[in-house]
C-alpha cells in the first residue's frame, strides 16, 4: 500500500511552519494578528481547498495524457464552505474551464477526473486522523 509523508517544522522567529516533501515546500501561517500569525503561508482551509483542486488538476492531466489529448488551457476554481466552533469544511464546490487543443469536448475527461480524483474522492468517504506525541517527528 502506498504512503506518502511530509514533514512539518516551525520557521524560526515565527509561529508559522514549513511543510516539505522530497524538493518541494509551503509556509502554513495564519492571517497576519490572528494567534500570532504573520500571513506568510497558507491557512488551512486554504491547504484544503488547494489540495482538492490541485490534486484534480493533475488528475485531469493524468487521464488527458493517457487518452493522447493535449490539454491548452485550464482553470479551476474551488469554493470550501466552512461552519461551526471548531471551524470544520462542510462542502466544496469546484468550477472548471478546460478546453483540448484538438477542440473536443472535455466534459468526459472532467467527468472522469471527478471519480478517480483520490483528494475528492477521499473526503466525502471520511478518513481516520491519529494524532499522538511522539520524538523525531
Amino acid at each position: 500500500m502506498p504512503v506518502v509523508s511530509v514533514s512539518l517544522m516551525n520557521v524560526p522567529g515565527t509561529e508559522a511552519a514549513v511543510g516539505w516533501a522530497g524538493g518541494h515546500c509551503i509556509i502554513a501561517d495564519r492571517p497576519e494578528g490572528k494567534a500570532g500569525g504573520m500571513g506568510l503561508g497558507f491557512n488551512g482551509a486554504q491547504l484544503l481547498a488547494l489540495a482538492i483542486g490541485g490534486c484534480f488538476c493533475n488528475d485531469l492531466r493524468y487521464i488527458a495524457h493517457r487518452r493522447g489529448l493535449a490539454i491548452s488551457s485550464l482553470a479551476v476554481k474551488v469554493h470550501l464552505a466552512m461552519e461551526g466552533e471548531p471551524l470544520i469544511a462542510t462542502g466544496a464546490e469546484m468550477v472548471v474551464q478546460c478546453a483540448l487543443e484538438d477542440g473536443s469536448d472535455p466534459q468526459p475527461l472532467i467527468d472522469e477526473a471527478k471519480e478517480s480524483s483520490m483528494v475528492g474522492c477521499s473526503l466525502p468517504r471520511g478518513i481516520p486522523v491519529r494524532v499522538s506525541a511522539g520524538q523525531g517527528a
